[in-house]
């Protein structure tokens, strides 16, 4: 039986409707939801040497903004009245 996403691999049980290559997709969606079709348009729309400068910058931006928020959380915890910062 051929995969109903990519309608060329073989399927991999005889009761499944998708191939390991796309059921894997398939979770990608589950977890990102809409996220996965916004860093498909923004990367895979570009010629292949401009694909891996975007990815490096997407990857980027991500970090800096979990470590903004991992910093802006560690402040906001010694503010409210974290008293494992004063020494004794």
């Amino acid at each position: 039986m051929v995969c109903k996403l990519c309608e060329t691999a073989e399927v991999e049980n005889w009761f499944g409707t998708w191939c390991k290559s796309c059921r894997k997709v398939k979770h990608y969606l589950n977890l990102y939801g809409d996220r996965v079709y916004e860093v498909l348009d923004i990367v895979l729309s570009r010629q292949e040497d401009k694909q891996n400068n975007k990815i490096n910058e997407e990857i980027k931006t991500e970090i800096k903004l979990k470590e903004h928020n991992l910093r802006s959380n560690k402040k906001r915890n010694k503010s409210v009245g974290d008293e494992t910062h004063i020494k004794k």
